[in-house]
């Protein structure tokens, strides 16, 4: 959508090894990069081979919450306030105590109106939906609910990474012609309508990782040196649930690298 180079479905990357779906964003967060503002990543996520949602590069409607709730807390059919009712149920708080996390667009206009007279709080993101979700799970994050349209291949990243750490997410492809409804059932999907699971957007054993280019809620941005960087990122695994935070020490100019 925004006409940068991009892997297509189906292409060969690697020099051998098992046959798996790579999802990847090089730069999660181009103009946040451009502005030096907060929460660019670089992310990839990899899957047994199938196991991700073949999205097409048009909108996804999502809705999104963090590890530790009730199955079902969250439903994309059902009105804003209902969700946050549930959620805040769950959660043992008071709706005005939810934070839900917004991408700052003017297709958004009405939803905002229904956060804030649900009572809820909004923070508005400007660009970085796969960490804007993804902060639904991090320890110390002021969000508690993702809201909004952004990429289907960014969904299918934020789905590998609460997949690792038992989020839940819904979402539902949009469309803006005909034409991409069809393409849509050319690659599978017969019902253009369904509301995808997040255990059917990254199935089965899956892995994300993401490194901060610009400093976040969730990573360190990257430091530059005389002759290095030192790089912050995470690495989630479903199978066994761990995540892990690695400081990478690079020197350039003897070209080794170092991990902490």
């Amino acid at each position: 959508m925004d006409e940068a180079p991009m892997l297509f479905i189906g292409e060969k990357v690697g020099a051998g090894g098992p046959a798996m779906d790579i999802a990847v964003d090089p730069l999660e967060g181009t103009s946040l990069t451009a502005k030096g503002a907060s929460n660019a990543i670089a992310t990839v996520a990899l899957a047994e081979r199938g196991n991700f949602l073949h999205a097409p590069d048009i909108y996804m409607d999502k809705i999104a919450v963090g590890g530790g709730l009730p199955a079902g807390v969250i439903d994309l059919d059902a009105p804003v306030v209902s969700n946050l009712k549930n959620l805040a149920l769950a959660k043992k708080c008071d709706i005005s105590d939810l934070v839900a996390c917004i991408l700052d667009r003017e297709r958004h206009a009405d939803l905002i109106a229904k956060v804030r007279e649900a009572g809820a709080r909004i923070m508005l993101i400007s660009d970085g939906d796969v960490a804007g979700v993804i902060a639904t799970t991090t320890p110390g994050s002021l969000v508690d609910i993702y809201l909004g349209s952004g990429g289907a291949p960014e969904g299918v990243l934020a789905a590998a990474a609460l997949r690792c750490v038992g989020g839940q997410m819904q979402g539902r492809l949009m469309f803006e012609n005909a034409e991409q409804i069809e393409r849509t059932r050319s690659m599978g999907h017969a019902d253009p309508r369904r509301v995808f699971l997040c255990e059917e957007m990254a199935k089965g054993n899956v892995m994300f990782a993401a490194t901060g280019v610009t400093p976040g809620e969730m990573l360190r941005g990257i430091k530059r040196f005389g002759n290095g960087a030192i790089t912050h990122s995470v690495v989630m695994r479903s199978k066994s649930g761990t995540v892990r935070y690695i400081e990478g020490h690079h020197n350039f100019a003897q070209k080794t690298w170092t991990a902490h």
